[in-house]
């Protein structure tokens, strides 16, 4: 480090644009960058540089690294074996187009859309008051609304054993003795969903064996169960119907594509949402249980559609 890379603290002051006596209160109580050397404060100029750089508040945000669309579509957030499906198919029909998808619950997309990871952000997450979904969640990570159009309507609830040898009732149930689960990843809307409902019965998760066993996809607790490792687990329908498992309801809810306003008309994203009208995607949810499609397709925001028949009920 070069002589003119240490500052005086004179010198800091100077940068700062405040006393020296306040040089060092910002050393004690701010935990300024600063050495001691033969009784002398001195200041390392880019560690200095880097600490006011952190002590900013309302620091404006990165640029997009999503760079122009070059035909490459980024999905991320909730899984769903339809929106698996409507992947595969986009990129059977367009082969111009590419469309990829990063697992990392509903959460994790908005997040992702938050720093312009993604395109789309596929979404469920149920807010407090249990009607709306997806908007607080937004608005708190996002700051502002983006798009909001709806993929679907699914059943969610309690994915059990055929012919549920445990009897399983309610969500009481699984607080009984002998009773082993598995689990979907916190930030999933999934997880949200199940840890309100057991909150509902009383019931602390951390007290039924599995519940800290967490699994990426929805297929994938699903095989937990097939296979004999848990009685039961939350999930959707369509996974019971696939598998042949029982299923407990617990409720409809909504599944959205949330896309910043900057990026809705890129060609890829127009291509993806164009594909929920045609007859060649709903012929894919044909075989699948606990879909609901009449609002898919549908602007949410900023077009308020007519009322939800699924959740407001």
């Amino acid at each position: 480090m070069e002589k003119k890379d240490l500052l005086s603290t004179r010198q800091v002051a100077e940068l700062l644009k405040i006393n020296e006596k306040m040089v060092y209160t910002l050393i004690s109580e701010k935990g300024l960058p600063a050495t001691k050397v033969t009784g002398k404060w001195l200041f390392p100029l880019h560690l200095v540089k880097q600490w006011v750089e952190n002590e900013t508040i309302n620091y404006p945000k990165e640029t997009s690294p999503l760079p122009p669309y070059h035909g490459l579509v980024i999905i991320s957030g909730s899984n769903d074996i339809l929106l698996d499906r409507l992947i595969s198919k986009f990129n059977g029909l367009y082969a111009e187009h590419v469309a990829v998808f990063g697992n990392l619950g509903s959460l994790g997309g908005i997040r992702a859309l938050s720093q312009n990871l993604c395109h789309i952000a596929s979404s469920h997450l149920m807010q407090d008051n249990e009607q709306e979904y997806n908007f607080d969640f937004a608005l708190e990570e996002l700051g502002q609304l983006p798009a909001v159009v709806n993929f679907c309507q699914r059943e969610q609830g309690i994915l059990l054993s055929k012919g549920n040898p445990k009897g399983i009732q309610s969500i009481a149930d699984l607080g009984k003795a002998g009773m082993k689960i598995a689990n979907r990843p916190m930030g999933t809307g999934t997880r949200k969903l199940f840890d309100v409902e057991l909150e509902k019965a009383g019931i602390r998760g951390d007290q039924i064996d599995g519940y800290e066993k967490e699994l990426q996809r929805h297929m994938d607790v699903g095989l937990e169960i097939l296979s004999g490792k848990a009685d039961a687990a939350p999930g959707i329908k369509a996974v019971a119907g696939l598998l042949g498992l029982d299923f407990m309801t617990l409720r409809w809810e909504r599944f959205d594509f949330l896309i910043l306003k900057e990026r809705f008309f890129d060609q890829g994203v127009q291509l993806f949402l164009r594909l929920l009208h045609e007859p060649v995607f709903r012929d894919l949810a044909q075989d699948l249980e606990g879909y609901d499609l009449d609002l898919c397709g549908k602007v949410i925001f900023p077009q308020q559609s007519q009322p939800n028949p699924r959740t407001d009920r």
